[in-house]
């Protein structure tokens, strides 16, 4: 949990002091949504997805990932403010760590809809601290695009 939680933050940091267009700004054509509203929203999301749907078998219409009416939903934010969706994160991000108290690594999914569901909590994290690691990569990226700013923090 120590090494998503670092992840976790670096997005948080990768977002700070930006304003609502510089949030909202897609600076990669082949990738619109790829914005840091847009990463931030996908990352509540993919929490939401692996330890409230796939782990606990909880209700997946609720998760924008599975609206298969319009590709990668969970990055739209519809141009809601950053200090919302960080805040959503934050809320999801906590909640994970509620679910992840209270089971054992070993434990797996209760989803049988999906292959996914089946892993035990330890694969699922894991996979989370690569996804967050490699998204919080991104908001390098996007972050150093919109006004220069690198730096791991």
């Amino acid at each position: 949990m120590g090494w998503l939680d670092v992840q976790r933050h670096v997005l948080h940091q990768k977002c700070a002091g930006l304003s609502h267009e510089d949030a909202h700004r897609s600076l990669i054509p082949t990738s619109p949504a790829m914005t840091m509203a847009g990463l931030v929203s996908h990352l509540r999301w993919a929490e939401h997805l692996w330890l409230e749907v796939l782990f606990l078998g909880g209700d997946e219409k609720q998760n924008p990932s599975f609206d298969e009416s319009r590709e990668d939903a969970d990055w739209y934010t519809d141009g809601r403010p950053l200090a919302e969706l960080l805040a959503e994160y934050e809320a999801q991000c906590a909640r994970s760590n509620e679910v992840v108290a209270a089971a054992s690594l070993d434990d797996t999914g209760r989803h049988t809809g999906f292959d996914s569901g089946g892993a035990s909590l330890r694969w699922m994290l894991t996979h989370l601290v690569e996804e967050t690691a490699r998204h919080a990569g991104h908001a390098d990226l996007v972050r150093e695009l919109l006004d220069g700013t690198k730096g791991y923090y």
